[in-house]
């Protein structure tokens, strides 16, 4: 029986490393009898691509697999502690190795930390065949990677794993792994070991390794969930706030607000919070959704999501939350009008597009008594001086009389606008 001295130094995410696709877990649609990864490693031709997909996932692994199984000679970097110097070495050695008929691999881990200019010196050498590319990295390539160096590289998906998935990775550490196989070993609830992991394989493992080290005394060794709530002390939250996931839940926390869910907005903003978004923010946000989608179905919403920022911006982290909560459950709840935002939207097209007419005489300003002389301002109706403060009037250029941009919408405080204005224009413009 193993004892805790007797720990092994390498972790458990790299011993039980698969080396082939047998061993693989996960990712059947790229690594499946049909899939385009299996193809290039049966057939042994590969192309250069990159690996996109979320941590513990599988990027690392499936290149190892690919540098032990094909006809190749393999440099890893890590874009961390990698720069353009240590790349024009290995494209050196892959020119003198494509001369002598051999292949050359490079992985470079985390590519989207390479600046362009580090990634500008990979493109002549994968646009010639020097070398073979494997990028991997956990941000969207579309932000990340330069658009020459996409063009010359597939992207490749990878999905976060499922419970099936973790639990066949769980199942083959169990049983292959030298020193866990000859532990007494029981974890109480696997699920609940899936669910802390977030999908990511090597951070399961990680938390089965810290909580094995701290109970293995030679015995038998059971894993309840409350241990394993102590030992790590907080859920593997996956959220980068500078990548995908930051634009995929920002993007939900909107659209959650927008549809009128208070508990789906919640739930966002938890996630954000948890993974250390700025909670600045997410209240600029609120500010902007204030605007373009409540409007003037609501107008106190924009003042309540100004005041939210004020006050987010004063009280900071983790109060902050209380504030927000209230915010958000409040645009969430509100009437909804994205009539402002439209109409701005459509005047300034025709800004761009159309061509600029001049301002009408009589709404122009007469600073001197010369252009007091010419005529600017003359004939303009002051609304104050006729009954209801308002008059009839064409406030556009006359080639644009009558355009209407802003169309109330009948919910909330704007239904009331709406039949103001209709009963001011009175059939001039559609309300």
């Amino acid at each position: 029986m193993n004892s805790r001295n007797h720990i092994p130094h390498v972790p458990l995410a790299e011993r039980i490393r698969p080396r082939s696709l047998k061993d693989f877990k996960g990712q059947e649609k790229l690594v499946g009898s049909s899939g385009p990864i299996r193809s290039m490693i049966d057939n042994d031709k590969l192309s250069s691509f990159i690996l996109w997909g979320p941590p513990g996932s599988g990027k690392t692994t499936l290149a190892r697999i690919i540098s032990k199984q094909t006809n190749s000679e393999f440099y890893q970097l890590n874009a961390v502690s990698s720069g353009v110097k240590e790349v024009r070495e290995i494209i050196r050695l892959a020119k003198t190795n494509k001369e002598h008929f051999k292949r050359t691999i490079l992985f470079i881990d985390e590519i989207h930390r390479f600046n362009k200019s580090q990634q500008d010196a990979l493109l002549a050498a994968v646009e010639s065949g020097d070398i073979i590319l494997i990028g991997a990295t956990t941000e969207n390539p579309s932000f990340e990677v330069i658009p020459p160096l996409r063009s010359r590289a597939r992207v490749y998906t990878l999905n976060e794993l499922n419970e099936k998935d973790l639990n066949d990775i769980l199942e083959y550490a169990l049983t292959e792994d030298e020193y866990l196989k000859e532990l007494d070993l029981e974890i109480e609830d696997r699920n609940f070991l899936f669910y802390l992991s977030g999908g990511d394989a090597r951070s399961m493992l990680n938390i089965l390794e810290d909580v094995i080290s701290q109970l293995n005394s030679g015995g038998r060794i059971f894993i309840s969930n409350e241990i394993i709530e102590k030992v790590i002390q907080k859920k593997n939250i996956l959220y980068d706030k500078s990548g995908e996931e930051h634009y995929n839940i920002i993007s939900a926390f909107i659209k959650s607000i927008r549809g009128s869910d208070p508990d789906a907005a919640l739930y966002w903003l938890a996630r954000m919070l948890e993974g250390g978004e700025d909670s600045l923010f997410i209240a600029r946000r609120l500010i902007i959704l204030a605007s373009e989608d409540i409007g003037n179905a609501s107008p106190n919403a924009l003042v309540l999501a100004e005041a939210c920022f004020s006050a987010v911006d004063k009280i900071g982290m983790p109060e902050s939350r209380i504030i927000l909560a209230q915010c958000v459950t409040y645009l969430a709840s509100s009437p909804k009008s994205n009539s402002s935002y439209t109409a701005i939207e459509k005047a300034v097209s025709d800004v761009r597009q159309s061509k600029l007419y001049a301002v009408p005489v009589h709404l122009r300003n007469a600073p001197t008594s010369f252009m007091k002389n010419l005529g600017y301002g003359s004939d303009y109706k002051y609304p104050h001086d006729h009954p209801g403060n308002f008059v009839p009037e064409n406030y556009l250029p006359e080639e644009m009389k009558n355009t209407q941009y802003y169309f109330p919408s009948e919910n909330g405080q704007e239904k009331n606008l709406k039949e103001r204005l209709k009963n001011f224009w009175n059939g001039l413009k559609k309300y």
